[in-house]
């Protein structure tokens, strides 16, 4: 008879947070396994291969995976177990708008199932308040075995995830300092930097109540930008004069606010309050205020469209399609540039749609976006164009000038930048051919234009 196969550290879910998590144990010595449903990403884990980009991960997991530190499996082999189970599994909203746990659910029946007594279980994935101990808990309690509970949330940033794992601080929280102190040995091996907090709700709501405090900031700066165009104003000079040398203001930069938790967690969060009769008003409003912003700004895009005399099926280039391009990644989830293509596709417009991004290959862009075009290069998609959309912060749109970019584009062209890569520009600089967010050139009449085009247009 042979004995069990024993790991370190299960974990479950191999998304962008569990495989760098499971990396970055496997580096430092832990013999960890990485469940996974989908068949292709346990393919491409065993071969060493990440299924995303992210920065220095295709180098560490060769290693690990060539160490055989790292296995990935579709299910637990019924001969294993594990010391530590660490669930990481997605949990997107759903169409009703609320947060998904069934992967949660189906996640900690499979560690229920394959835990010896006395195991600790750590929850990691982004969740509403009352989830470990309401869901996963009694799943785990369902089993008859003993077992320890703890919730430590992910906070890394994509592009910078195997280094923070390494630098940020820990969130740790369970119901007893005994169950605190074993979760934070698992997460002393990688960092000394541990927060204990007291409750399994604490850690839930750390990570909530950090993100949504950047949705609010970031909604507070779009709406500056609003009442800056409104009094023809620059949004730039505003903010960035307002808090140069005074440290009592730093207000963001305007633009999309999107990507996997800025465009999740404040719902999560409201939600969580509803359960109890609160209502977060200034957080919603702000979520509102960000997810409008699209339609807002395509509105400008279309009238100034028709103001230059553009037609139907005029060229539009769109730059960067991932939800961020600082740190670079290909992770289109919650991407506000999405929500920008949807809008100009929905619009009186017929823009014939060119879609560029330095991180995605035209191969990918063309499986998701199929009624576009995709383009391998900078210069083949703003070639010829009549509109340059550039609408994410990746570096490479930052390198050319307006006025260089506008001796490829159409003569009557124009570019309309969300992330305000030249508003510090002076005039001459930007020419006449760039608008930002916040920078609309004083442009006073553009709502009431645009809504007399499109009538005449129907």
């Amino acid at each position: 008879m042979t004995s069990a196969q024993k790991f370190d550290v299960g974990i479950i879910g191999l998304g962008y947070v569990g495989l760098t998590l499971a990396t970055v144990f496997a580096e430092v010595g832990l013999r960890v396994v990485g469940v996974e449903k989908r068949p292709e990403v346990v393919r491409q884990t065993c071969q060493g291969k990440p299924h995303f980009t992210e920065t220095g991960l295709a180098d560490a997991l060769g290693r690990v995976v060539r160490a055989e530190r790292l296995s990935a499996v579709e299910s637990f082999p019924e001969d294993s177990f594990c010391d530590v189970y660490v669930i990481t599994v997605g949990t997107p909203l759903g169409q009703d708008g609320i947060a998904r746990v069934d992967m949660i659910e189906a996640a900690a029946r499979q560690v229920a199932l394959n835990m010896h007594p006395g195991a600790l279980v750590i929850l990691r994935s982004t969740v509403k308040i009352g989830t470990t101990r309401q869901i996963v808990a009694p799943i785990l309690a369902a089993s008859g075995k003993s077992f320890d509970i703890a919730m430590c949330p992910e906070r890394t940033l994509e592009g910078r995830a195997l280094q923070e794992l390494r630098e940020l601080p820990q969130i740790v929280g369970a119901d007893s300092q005994e169950v605190r102190d074993r979760a934070a040995s698992v997460f002393q091996v990688l960092t000394r930097s541990l927060v204990q907090v007291s409750t399994l709700e604490a850690a839930e709501m750390v990570k909530l109540v950090d993100n949504t405090f950047r949705d609010v900031q970031f909604a507070f700066a779009n709406e500056v930008a609003r009442l800056c165009e409104a009094y023809a104003v620059s949004a730039s000079e505003v903010i960035a004069s307002g808090k140069l040398g005074y440290v009592r203001t730093n207000v963001a930069s305007p633009g999309l606010v999107g990507g996997p938790c800025l465009a999740k967690d404040p719902h999560i969060l409201v939600q969580s309050a509803k359960a109890r009769g609160i209502d977060l008003e200034i957080t919603r409003a702000s979520r509102m205020v960000n997810e409008r912003q699209p339609k807002e700004t395509v509105d400008f895009i279309v009238a100034e469209s028709r103001r230059r005399g553009f037609k139907k099926g005029a060229k539009l280039a769109l730059m960067g399609m991932a939800f961020k391009g600082r740190p670079a990644t290909d992770d289109l989830r919650g991407s506000m540039s999405i929500k920008v293509l949807n809008a100009l596709v929905a619009s009186p417009l017929t823009y014939d749609i060119h879609l560029y991004d330095p991180v995605i290959g035209t191969g990918e862009l063309a499986a998701q976006f199929p009624t576009t075009t995709a383009c391998a290069t900078l210069e083949d998609a703003i070639k010829g164009a009549d509109v340059v959309v550039i609408a994410n912060n990746h570096p490479e749109f930052a390198r050319h000038l307006p006025v260089e970019l506008a001796e490829i584009m159409n003569s009557k062209g124009f570019i309309y930048d969300y992330w305000n890569n030249f508003s510090n520009l002076s005039e001459v600089e930007r020419g006449s051919v760039y608008f930002a967010v916040g920078n609309t050139g004083g442009n006073l009449n553009w709502v009431e234009e645009f809504a007399s085009l499109a009538e005449a247009a129907l």
